[in-house]
């Protein structure tokens, strides 16, 4: 596709902006290499999932999967900023905790994992760890959800997360891009997972990947996809049926309403099905209000079908459950598509949890 007039201007305004960022960053991650900033380390083995773009690439999926395969064996934790919550400081999820209290993805991960391990958040990251290790002295490891360009804690093991289909290298920094920092900074990953592959992924698809990443010796490298399992309701108490995906015809219609960094992921899932779509889609993270409510009440009862629902994401399902203007007439209505990573190109599913258990040097099971 060419560049239009518009897009040459703004790409010539954006450049010494990114120019400049690259420096800020650049120096900075240069103080920490060179130990005039320090990062501290800790006895507790520490794994840190993150990556260098601006969301999108499964960060909460990922923490899950390794929770999902190590909670039942190790004392552990998961420890988040708790993006756009409404709270300050360090704050410990139990069962009064809400989105806006801790954030909606460790709300998420606290709804599925919580009797499993413990879920915390916390700005700072060495206070959160500090706090987590009083409580509990006898933690086995501790999972940082997007840390990776928080360098103040050094985690034994460094995971990187990189979109297949806009993979770090060939991003732009911000604000011409998405890259948090420098495709250079890579190289402090020990693991790259190269997430949201598609299903028809070819050998020669992995081989170029691999290539065009250019990791070091030491790293590891993995691909994952998402799997989507079936519908369930928001609204458990309220769902006088259960709706399921291929029990929807071509005279159904759905409303997929999406606030996710890059719902075409999402909404690319229900292409095969016969049934109409329509998308609303809203900002990542972003806090429903009422005038959004009612809107999305509008577009539902505008749809044309003779069964009428609305799917979003876990994401959204966590802050939809708990919205105080969501109308009860939408709530028998509203299910949400659960998401599980995947391993993929050949990579058994034990592969990546028995290389992390292997790099944070986790003790036997019990």
């Amino acid at each position: 596709m060419k560049s239009t007039t518009k897009d040459k201007i703004l790409i010539s305004l954006l450049t010494p902006a990114s120019w400049l960022y690259g420096a800020v960053t650049g120096v900075r991650n240069w103080l920490f290499d060179t130990k005039v900033l320090k990062e501290e380390e800790y006895d507790i083995p520490i794994v840190g999932v993150g990556n260098i773009t601006v969301g999108g690439t499964g960060k909460t999926p990922h923490v899950e999967y390794i929770v999902s395969n190590l909670a039942a064996d190790y004392n552990m934790a998961i420890l988040s900023r708790g993006y756009k919550r409404k709270t300050k400081g360090f704050v410990l999820a139990n069962s009064k905790s809400t989105p806006d209290m801790i954030g909606d993805e460790p709300f998420q991960i606290f709804q599925k994992y919580g009797f499993k391990a413990h879920v915390a958040v916390c700005e700072s990251r060495r206070k959160g760890i500090n706090e987590l290790h009083r409580l509990f002295p006898d933690l086995q490891m501790i999972v940082l959800d997007d840390s990776f360009q928080h360098r103040w804690v050094k985690p034994k093991v460094s995971v990187l997360l990189t979109d297949y289909s806009r993979p770090f290298y060939k991003d732009k920094l911000l604000p011409l891009g998405r890259l948090r920092e420098s495709a250079v900074q890579v190289n402090r990953a020990d693991m790259v997972v190269v997430t949201k592959c598609p299903d028809n992924l070819m050998p020669i698809n992995y081989r170029i990947t691999s290539k065009d990443l250019e990791l070091m010796p030491f790293q590891k490298l993995y691909f994952s996809r998402y799997e989507y399992g079936s519908l369930l309701p928001v609204f458990p108490d309220d769902a006088p049926y259960h709706a399921s995906l291929g029990k929807l015809t071509s005279s159904d219609a759905v409303l997929l309403l999406t606030g996710i960094a890059h719902p075409r992921y999402f909404v690319r899932h229900f292409r095969p099905y016969p049934f109409k779509v329509k998308v609303d889609h809203f900002s990542d993270h972003h806090d429903f209000t009422r005038r959004d409510i009612d809107s999305i009440s509008e577009k539902f009862k505008s749809l044309s079908g003779e069964r009428k629902i609305i799917i979003t994401t876990e994401k959204d399902a966590v802050r939809l459950m708990h919205n105080p203007y969501f109308p009860q007439s939408l709530k028998p209505f509203t299910f949400y598509l659960p998401v599980t990573v995947r391993m993929i190109n050949g990579i058994e599913e034990t592969d990546f949890i028995q290389d992390l258990k292997e790099l944070l040097d986790l003790p036997p099971r019990e």
